[in-house]
């Protein structure tokens, strides 16, 4: 063996020497072969089965639109203060179950009560004054007709003066003109007597007699001038006096109604007043009673931000309250899954924290993306853009009375899958 390892090394080759093929047995052969074909068969109708159920499992999920990016909602009250004031209880503790009516917390009252004691005061004052005021209008109503009837009167008094007054101008009149007759008669026969006196025809107590008549005439004549002068002066006065009292007739005739106008106005003013006033004290009232702050719902208390001896302000948000008992699931679907949505669908919601499945449908779509209704919504405007699918939040409605549905807070994550074939 040595020796022909040294020829083999000495050719120069040292390669191994060749190999012999080893013979094979016609039986071992023979049953090869159909092991080889009865296998083929085999992985055939795997592959068909695999092909089928992945054609059934795609014709399946087809059916159904399903999502990761989804939450249960509920509306939450941000419940506030509606008066300002020094809290002096609390009433509750975060995740507290509350009713509706319940009272959350309490602000000292005593600046709240004394407000309702002056509106009360104010209010009686404002009785009083309208009580006060009330009587003048009928008061006014009776002295203005009295007036116009007084009125009347004086113009009828006055009238029938004037009257008399111009009837005695006229008796007058009448006087002078027969005292001026008599004088002048007078006047004749004193001449005449005088031509007589030296004539010696008549005696001295004759011509006497016929002077003093005539002087006598011719005073008359003077007091009856007079008397007819002071008879027009008084029927001057008397225009005048009729004048007047026409003026004050329609004065008071025009000023009546103004009056009794103004005086129901005041009435009006001090009923206005007392509503005023008894708005106030209604207002006051309502203050004293939010002194008690109460949730207006009823749900769980989410957040409690106040604690005794806090200065409260009107509208301070004070306590949240979840409303629990209607929640919702909001699910941002991709646009792109939507196209067979639509209200009504049904929909099989899987809640992640409870592990439980609840059933609802869709109650309605968005109107707008997600990102559209951000703070920063994007600006395609500056040729940038760069189009990626959107999402559009669907409100679905879970179906009452399911069990287990109080566990449900806001903010879970929830797996919605909604059937739309």
């Amino acid at each position: 063996m040595s020796s022909s390892g040294e020829a083999i090394q000495a050719d120069g080759k040292g390669s191994s020497p060749p190999k012999v093929p080893a013979v094979q047995r016609p039986d071992v052969a023979a049953a090869a072969a159909p092991a080889k074909k009865s296998r083929r068969p085999v992985v055939f109708l795997v592959l068909g089965l695999l092909a089928l159920a992945a054609i059934v499992y795609w014709l399946y999920a087809r059916q159904f639109e399903d999502t990761d990016d989804a939450q249960i909602d509920a509306n939450i009250s941000n419940i506030g203060s509606r008066v300002a004031g020094t809290v002096t209880n609390v009433f509750v503790i975060e995740n507290q179950t509350v009713k509706a009516g319940d009272a959350l917390l309490e602000i000292d009252p005593t600046d709240l009560t004394v407000a309702v004691a002056q509106a009360k005061a104010a209010v009686a004052q404002a009785e009083a004054q309208l009580q006060a005021e009330d009587p003048t209008v009928s008061i006014t109503e009776t002295s203005n007709t009295a007036a116009v009837a007084g009125a009347s009167s004086e113009i009828l008094s006055a009238t029938a003066s004037l009257t008399a007054a111009q009837k005695d101008v006229d008796q007058l009149t009448a006087r002078v003109v027969s005292a001026e007759g008599t004088a002048r008669l007078a006047e004749i026969e004193r001449k005449r007597g005088q031509d007589l006196w030296k004539a010696q025809a008549i005696p001295r107590a004759d011509l006497d007699r016929r002077i003093t008549a005539a002087e006598t005439a011719e005073a008359e004549v003077q007091a009856a001038k007079q008397a007819l002068a002071s008879a027009r002066q008084r029927v001057a006065q008397q225009q005048a006096l009729l004048g007047a009292t026409k003026t004050r007739f329609v004065e008071v005739r025009k000023n009546a109604p103004r009056q009794v106008e103004t005086r129901k106005a005041s009435v009006l003013y001090r009923q206005a007043n007392l509503d005023l006033a008894r708005a106030q004290l209604s207002q006051a009232e309502l203050n004293l009673s939010y002194a008690k702050v109460r949730t207006p719902v009823a749900g769980v208390v989410a957040k409690k931000a106040v604690n005794v001896g806090d200065h409260v302000a009107p509208g301070q948000q004070l306590v949240a309250v979840a409303q629990i008992g209607a929640p919702w699931v909001t699910a941002e679907f991709r646009e792109t899954q939507i196209e067979r949505m639509r209200p009504g669908l049904p929909v099989d919601v899987h809640v992640d924290a409870l592990d439980a499945h609840y059933t609802g449908e869709i109650e309605s779509l968005g109107g707008a993306t997600g990102s559209r209704l951000s703070v920063l919504p994007p600006e395609n405007a500056s040729g940038n853009y760069v189009k990626v699918v959107q999402r559009i939040p669907v409100r679905i409605r879970l179906d009452p009375g399911q069990a287990g549905m109080d566990r449900l807070r806001p903010g879970m994550s929830v797996e919605p899958k909604v059937r739309v074939r």
